[in-house]
């Protein structure tokens, strides 16, 4: 089965003959008949009815149809996202855990259309085991994930760790006791950490697993929370929040690369160098 066959199938029974397709469609009405007998070969069944007025759908193919345009739409879409823009002549996929994002993620994405103009580059956002799946199937070209899971020909660059720092919006907040905590998940090795640091705080009333809402929260109501320090700088800097004296945590950060994508990125070993430094800075 191939998409031009289906592509006129469905062009036969959007205008109802074979003529009128074969017009839609820029070529002969052989060569739709001659489509549409490969479908019918190929599947066993005859998929519409010919007559004089026009065609109709058999119960095979009215069952055909719903997938027809399933198929056909997935192809388009397909090739939109892999062709690409005049002037351009490669594409790097970046697949990027959301709370990466902030530092690491961003650094790549400018230094890659700084240092690459005739690079197109698509950025999808996932969990670590979308990441991960993204990338052994092919999806993406390369992560930047907290896991360090891979499979074969795939490459780990460890990026310098992660300070979760607490951070508040009153700098006489106490640390474990502030009356409006906000706690945030950054998996599983801190929610160990943080247990055994606060084991007689209770339970927070607000939680959430993203740096970014816990933020924006700290900013609209107050309160104090764990947050990664790259993205609570700027703020520090502004005075709208404070660092507390309160233990620090760290988490591992890591790009995981595709090697049969990055084997002609003569750009990507000066780029990870540029984020390591970046992070540790």
């Amino acid at each position: 089965m191939n998409i031009t066959a289906l592509q006129t199938f469905l062009a036969i029974v959007d205008t109802g003959s074979l003529v009128r397709a074969s017009q839609v469609l820029h070529v002969t009405q052989s060569t739709v008949t001659a489509r549409l007998k490969t479908l019918e070969d190929e599947l066993g069944q005859q998929l519409l009815n010919r007559q004089k007025s026009g065609t109709t759908l058999t119960p095979a193919g009215t069952r055909l149809l719903r997938y027809a345009r399933i198929m056909t739409g997935l192809w388009r879409q397909a090739q939109h996202e892999t062709s690409l823009p005049a002037g351009l002549a490669s594409v790097c996929t970046l697949g990027c855990d959301r709370e990466l994002w902030h530092g690491p993620g961003r650094n790549f994405f400018n230094g890659l259309i700084s240092g690459n103009p005739e690079m197109a580059v698509s950025v999808l956002q996932g969990s670590g085991r979308d990441l991960e799946e993204w990338l052994a199937t092919g999806v993406v070209d390369v992560i930047l994930t907290f896991d360090t899971l891979t499979r074969g020909n795939q490459t780990v660059h460890a990026l310098p760790p992660e300070e979760l720092v607490l951070y508040s919006d009153d700098p006489e907040t106490p640390i474990d006791a502030g009356s409006f905590y906000i706690f945030v998940d950054h998996g599983e090795e801190f929610r160990r950490q943080h247990a055994e640091t606060y084991y007689g705080a209770g339970v927070a009333r607000v939680s959430f697993d993203s740096s970014w809402w816990a933020l924006q929260t700290m900013l609209d109501r107050g309160g104090s929370a764990y947050l990664p320090r790259s993205l609570a700088a700027p703020y520090v800097d502004d005075g709208l929040l404070h660092q507390l004296d309160a233990p620090i945590y760290t988490r591992k950060k890591n790009l995981i690369v595709n090697d049969a994508s990055a084997q002609n990125w003569t750009w990507f070993t000066p780029l990870v160098a540029v984020l390591r430094t970046a992070a540790s800075g």
